[in-house]
């Protein structure tokens, strides 16, 4: 009794149906079952009348359907929907299906009209006589009324949903007579077609092509008899009969289509009670559904993808019809990233530094392409969630700026002196040049003041002490070396008093690099040089690609591709790039930065495989809290960032990471190491191609007057060299001058631009010590060293 209990509400509706279908068959019977034939009576008439009278004008709903973002192969990353449907032909579902759907919801479905009469008598009749549950409503029905529910849904009416299912004799006739519409206007098999695309099939599963991969891993036209069976018996009630949530609901469902079907002579006993001796468990095979980006093949890839969708107005006048676009209407998406090296980032990201790791230092690398801004590859080590107290689970992306995955950036270190490398060669310096790397004045590192900026946008005093990650290393020095060496001391007063820190910020903003926030880099002597504006790898990426490319800068550029369901392309981006950059000045300053991985440089311990030419600069922030290595190839350009995302106090000291010792964690001792690994990988097999060579004019640099500074102050003459493009040390020598006297430069007359020139200033005289007496000579005496002779003018060049 417990099965005919259990059917009992079902017989009730079924019974309810029968007397509203009666009484609408009474009043309509000349017009609906005789339409030829004379009805007599005024209550007929009337009914007639107002049958007519009733809309016909029933429109099919635009379903909604998942999209697809494709790989660059053609993989399937991830399907955003808001319902999991994907539409299909009837030409793709399997016979043994449409069989098993037409029998037990509707077996006259090609000899009726849209109503049924005979087969809702035999329903009820079967449901009171026998523990089963048939469907009273033909498919014809059954389409009008999911359909207005669909529609009301849509539109977000909430009550219009309800009353689309209501039992009421209104409602029972107006979907009768829709039902008349779709009879006249439709085949059968487009009645069908639509019916097995809209039906619900329990969990989240919509239209028979989700539901038959989602049960079984398999497309529509692959379904077998018992797989048919079971799907066919969901429909009634999707919610709480789905295989996985309800298996022995499942199972009787499925039973029951079965006997339907060999009750029509459709199945033989045999087939039937073979399919019925399989648990529901062996015959599911349930792929999870990857509405959410959690499921994604690559779930920071898959975010990424929707947020940049989802700001282009290709795709809709405003946030929500974009948003409609991309989780309602079966949009494919092609983009250009490549799985392989995803897998790559990925596998040597985690083995150095694992998901979760205890210190809770984690690490990010993006791979893009130059000359296109084509994002190849973007990974991090954590896993893809919302659980905001564990780390190495966040949905926070490290990899890309904070409109695209929420992140705020991380500060870059070192890595922004390309910046005022490129700024000094755009300025004339050659690539040879003396520079002067100023020597500590305290036990803090060398001192640097706001009045010798050459700028109004420079820093405010005081400057703190500024240090060397090798010590105390001064004095002059070619260009060449302070870059392959990342000395500090040499880009402060490069910056502050020859490029201009506001120059170098407008060099930083051409080249694309920005703060994670989309704000441009501020104008601080800090940020500009020694990198504490926070940006993110992917930007670090694009804008190091710039160099790699010639002097192009590219914007990102994730999506090659955007189609409807009807093939029509909606967006097929280019790339967007520009020349920001001359490319001579890219030849120079890639020259400069392959010094970083050739011995001597920070770089020299990660040059890549079979001596593929590279460039590239280690970047490593206060107290070792983040830590960088950007390079690139002519073909490749790749950031990767070891640090504190959730900090930026944390040291990297003293720390085991991966259960490894490091004593400090620079930009060279992680971040360098991956970068090789990714690039070794990714680049294998790839012809090795070479940067362009910079000119000998390029090389040698701009030869300027060096101005004349005698008897100026020592302040003044730093400004007038300063502004002339030289660094202005000053060197002490013995003269009769008055102590602190300027008496000239070295060198007089030209000099490279932004090349180191002494100041000299007289220390005051004093004597040489008198030779020990050997012999006696009448040769007059030679003057005394360091002083200039008789009469002659003070050294110095021209007047500026």
């Amino acid at each position: 009794m417990q099965g005919r209990a259990e059917s009992l509400p079902q017989v009730l509706r079924l019974l309810s149906a029968f007397v509203v279908t009666a009484v609408a068959m009474g009043i309509l019977m000349a017009g609906l079952l005789m339409p030829g034939a004379y009805a007599t009576g005024a209550a007929a008439n009337s009914g007639i009348a107002a049958f007519e009278d009733l809309p016909s004008d029933f429109k099919a709903p635009l379903l909604s359907q998942q999209s697809t973002i494709l790989d660059v192969n053609g993989g399937v990353i991830a399907t955003p929907y808001d319902e999991n449907r994907i539409i299909i032909s009837l030409d793709k579902v399997s016979p043994v299906m449409k069989e098993a759907i037409i029998a037990i919801e509707d077996s006259r479905f090609y000899e009726h009209n849209g109503l049924d009469l005979r087969g809702l008598t035999r329903a009820v009749v079967s449901n009171i006589q026998n523990d089963t549950v048939q469907g009273a409503s033909t498919i014809t029905q059954q389409y009008v009324k999911l359909s207005l529910e669909q529609a009301a849904l849509k539109a977000g009416d909430k009550e219009g949903a309800r009353k689309a299912k209501a039992q009421t004799l209104e409602r029972k006739i107006q979907e009768l007579k829709y039902a008349m519409t779709v009879e006249n206007e439709m085949t059968k098999d487009e009645i069908l077609e639509n019916y097995l695309n809209l039906a619900y099939f329990g969990d989240l599963a919509h239209g028979i092509e989700a539901a038959a991969q989602h049960y079984f891993s398999i497309p529509a036209s692959e379904l077998n008899l018992g797989q048919s069976a079971l799907l066919a018996g969901l429909v009634q009630e999707p919610g709480r009969s789905d295989p996985v949530n309800y298996p022995e609901k499942a199972e009787r469902r499925r039973n029951i289509v079965l006997d339907r079907m060999e009750e029509l002579g459709i199945i033989s006993t045999k087939d039937a009670d073979a399919w019925k001796d399989i648990p529901i468990a062996d015959m599911l095979k349930v792929k999870p559904d990857q509405k959410t980006c959690q499921r994604a093949s690559m779930p920071f890839v898959c975010q990424f993808v929707i947020n940049w969708l989802l700001q282009q107005p290709e795709l809709g006048a405003n946030f929500e019809e974009r948003r409609q676009n991309v989780y309602n209407n079966g949009l494919t998406i092609k983009t250009t990233f490549d799985p392989a090296v995803y897998e790559t980032v990925m596998r040597h990201l985690t083995e150095t530094v694992p998901i979760g790791d205890p210190t809770e230092v984690g690490a990010a690398a993006a791979v893009v392409e130059p000359g296109t801004g084509k994002i190849v590859a973007f990974g991090q080590t954590s896993t893809y969630g919302n659980d905001t107290g564990t780390f190495g689970i966040t949905e926070v992306n490290w990899s890309v700026d904070q409109k695209y995955g929420q992140s705020g950036g991380f500060q870059i270190g070192s890595t922004a002196k390309i910046y005022s490398v490129v700024r000094a060669l755009e300025e004339g310096m050659g690539l040879e040049t003396t520079v002067n790397a100023r020597r500590y004045t305290t036990s803090q590192g060398a001192q640097f003041f706001a009045s010798e900026s050459v700028d109004d946008c420079g820093p405010q005093d005081p400057i703190p002490p500024v240090r060397n990650s090798e010590g105390n290393v001064g004095g002059d020095m070619s260009f060449r070396r302070a870059v392959a060496r990342s000395v500090n001391t040499a880009f402060i007063p490069l910056v502050l008093s020859k490029v201009g820190v506001c120059d170098t910020q407008k060099t930083m903003a051409k080249m694309g690099l920005h703060k994670s926030s989309g704000a441009p880099i501020d104008p601080y002597l800090s940020e500009v040089t020694l990198g504490s504006g926070e940006s993110s790898p992917m930007t670090v990426a694009l804008s190091f690609a710039t160099l790699a490319s010639g002097g192009k800068y590219c914007e990102p550029y994730p999506v090659t591709e955007v189609t409807n369901t009807k093939g029509e392309v909606l967006m097929a981006p280019e790339p967007s790039c520009e020349q920001v950059v001359e490319p001579e000045i890219a030849a120079s300053a890639n020259d400069l930065l392959r010094s970083v991985m050739q011995p001597g440089g920070t770089g020299s311990a990660f040059p890549l495989a079979g001596g593929r030419e590279s460039a590239g600069k280690t970047g490593t922030t206060d107290s070792f809290v983040q830590s960088w290595f950007a390079g690139y190839t002519p073909q490749l350009s790749t950031a990767v960032y070891v640090g504190r995302p959730d900090s930026n106090t944390k040291s990297m000291r003293h720390i085991r990471i991966g259960g490894r010792y490091y004593d400090r964690v620079y930009g060279g001792t992680i971040a360098g190491p991956l970068w090789k690994r990714i690039m070794d990988d990714t680049l294998e097999g790839k012809e090795k191609v070479k940067f362009e060579r910079p000119s000998r004019e390029s090389a040698k640099g701009k030869s300027v007057p060096v101005p004349n500074v005698a008897g100026r102050s020592v302040n003044e003459a730093r400004r007038l060299l300063a502004k002339a493009g030289f660094d202005g040390h000053v060197v002490q020598v013995n003269h009769r001058a008055p102590k602190g006297a300027v008496l000239g430069t070295r060198p007089t007359g030209s000099a490279p631009w932004g090349s180191s020139v002494a100041i000299l200033v007289s220390a005051g005289y004093t004597p040489p010590r008198p030779p020990a007496q050997t012999s006696t000579s009448d040769a007059p005496e030679s003057p005394p060293a360091n002083e200039p002779p008789p009469n002659a003018p003070p050294p110095g060049g021209d007047d500026d």
